[in-house]
């Protein structure tokens, strides 16, 4: 069985939240949490509510198949990172004019299994 979860229009660069989600790729659940738990990255955050949504999402699923999901046996089976729509701004630059400056968002997305 498998449960999915998006976070989307996250406030943050697509290149650095692929940085974190690149390392808990394949892993189990609770050594994801763990990798998480003590990134310095300020991208696990958002990758790590994600990764819980998905963990309770697996669990509602399983209770609706009249079943029970064990934590210990889920596995990341598919973890990536999308690039949202971008926030236009302008900053000034020399001589007064305008430099422009983008605000990129993230959609990040994780989709966990049980062990097989």
């Amino acid at each position: 069985m498998w449960a999915k979860a998006v976070a989307r229009f996250i406030r943050m660069s697509p290149r650095k939240v692929r940085l974190v989600v690149d390392q808990i790729r394949g892993r189990s659940v609770n050594e994801a949490y763990a990798l998480l738990q003590f990134s310095p990255k300020a991208a696990a955050g958002p990758v790590e509510k994600t990764l819980r949504s998905a963990v309770a999402n697996a669990q509602y699923r399983a209770e609706e198949e009249g079943g029970i999901v064990d934590i210990d046996e889920l596995v990341i089976r598919e973890a990536f990172v999308d690039g949202g729509p971008a926030l236009r701004r302008y900053k000034a630059a020399a001589m007064g004019r305008p430099a422009p400056r983008r605000s990129r968002m993230s959609h990040i997305t994780v989709v966990v299994q049980t062990r097989e």
